[in-house]
């Protein structure tokens, strides 16, 4: 069995490499149609001769970190057709060999993530993000039962940084609004191209020969398959016992060596001793350093999250809004000046507060809108990503703390509030201009701090 999966990511790293020559040849990333494609996969070409072709084009015009970025993104769109291919010849999978087959596709996702992530400093950043945050389409093939909402969501998280783009941009640089445009359009072609062809969930051919051995061979030009890895010979020797018999056969081994069962024991010297070093009996364990490390260590296992259900609910003088997710109008209307909100660990969720509380308390929240009318002392920010805070009323203070990302709109009768930040980036505050129209500022995010005899004197470096 392993043998087979790994003949067969061998070879659809081998269709998808022909396939990338294909686009490289061809330019703009267009994959013609091969002879013997099914009507899906034909489809996927119309998709990639469609508005992602202008994205790619105009991404190449740009150069430098834009275009090395769009390559990878090229790349994942071709990983795509390759699984498409597969799932056009094959019948579906076990589990365990699907997650290898998507495996590259995750990987290259990954690439463009941290290809953003390490750059935050660049000047193309908000184009960067918007590829970031909206590359998470690619990964439809492997969801179910839904893929094409899910697709329209990811397009909708590539708007946040898109529309950055189109307001730095708009009448200064059109081809850079063109490029967004081109990008978020796609979303939508790729989404109509999966309603119609994979409705609920990647279809495979069930009348096709079984996947764990079954890639489409490439044509001649491209030279034979790869060949599968050599079987392993099974040993010539008694087979091993196992289980409980293994442990026992151990046992009497270890017994059977006399005086040599000891060794393999490493000796431990004076200075590792904690009967002869006090300092050792605080933490009862030798310092990191002082021996050798024999073996390596395993690995961290990763925390899972656990997802606990939503809240909305008055407790004492406190509304916890807690867990709340994918909540497009979530309303706190029973309010008085006693009371406060704390807003925690909440994603894509739209909340409104209305009337007049004592402070409003956004912490550990992702892509939250919070809408309110009267705050008597703060509204607070902590912990938190691209979020949203809109006044309708009165606030002293606005506070954002450890935040990446945070838009503020004021009204006409709150510009006078405080606006206090520490460790946070892309802080955008909106002032009105006009009865619909807003102007924004960004806030500073480096400092220079110099000496003058008597104390440091810090000023704005960066905005």
């Amino acid at each position: 069995m392993s043998g087979d999966l790994a003949s067969l990511v061998s070879r659809l790293e081998t269709v998808t490499t022909r396939l990338e020559s294909v686009a490289a040849s061809g330019g703009g990333g267009t994959t013609p149609p091969a002879a013997g494609t099914s009507e899906s996969v034909e489809a996927f070409d119309v998709v990639l001769n469609g508005k992602i072709k202008t994205f790619f084009e105009l991404s190449k015009s740009f150069e430098g970190e834009v275009a090395e970025q769009s390559k990878l993104v090229e790349e994942a769109y071709q990983l795509v057709r390759g699984i498409l291919v597969l799932a056009s010849q094959h019948k579906q999978p076990a589990k365990d060999v699907l997650s290898t087959l998507m495996k590259p596709l995750a990987d290259k996702v990954q690439e463009v993530v941290t290809y953003a992530e390490k750059r935050r400093s660049s000047k193309v950043f908000n184009q960067l993000m918007t590829v970031k945050e909206g590359i998470g389409c690619v990964g439809w093939v492997s969801v179910s039962p839904k893929p094409a909402p899910y697709v329209k969501e990811m397009g909708d998280q590539a708007l946040f940084y898109g529309n950055r783009v189109i307001k730095e941009f708009k009448g200064k640089d059109e081809k850079r609004v063109e490029w967004v445009r081109a990008f978020t359009g796609s979303f939508a072609e790729l989404q109509t191209y999966v309603k119609d062809n994979h409705t609920t969930g990647l279809v495979w051919n069930k009348q096709g020969s079984v996947c764990a051995g079954g890639a489409p061979p490439p044509p001649a030009s491209a030279g034979p398959p790869p060949p599968p890895p050599p079987a392993v010979l099974p040993p010539t020797d008694a087979p091993k016992p196992s289980g409980d018999a293994a442990a026992k056969a151990n046992l009497f081994a270890s017994l059977n060596k006399g005086a040599d069962v000891t060794k393999g024991l490493k000796k431990v010297s004076k200075d590792q001793m904690t009967h002869k070093n006090p300092a050792l009996r605080v933490s009862s364990v030798v310092k990191e350093g002082e021996i050798k490390k024999t073996t390596s260590s395993a690995p961290k296992a990763m925390a899972t999250t656990v997802k606990k259900p939503p809240v909305c609910q008055l407790q004492n003088k406190k509304w916890v809004v807690e867990y709340q997710d994918n909540n497009p109008s979530l309303t706190i209307s029973e309010t008085n000046a006693k009371q406060s909100v704390y807003v925690f660990r909440c994603t894509k969720t739209t909340i409104k507060v209305t009337g007049k509380v004592n402070s409003i308390i956004l912490d550990n929240c992702k892509r939250v809108a919070l809408c309110f009318d009267d705050v008597i002392s703060s509204c607070e920010v902590i912990n938190s990503s691209s979020v949203q805070v809109q006044i309708l009323g009165k606030c002293r203070t606005v506070s954002i703390d450890k935040t990446d990302g945070c838009q503020v709109f004021l009204n006409k009768d709150c510009l006078d509030c405080d606006i206090f930040s520490a460790k946070s980036s892309e802080m955008n505050i909106c002032i009105p201009k006009g009865s619909d129209d807003y102007s924004e500022f960004a806030l500073a995010e480096q400092f220079k701090s110099k000496w003058n005899g008597k104390t440091f004197v810090t000023e704005c470096s960066d905005v």
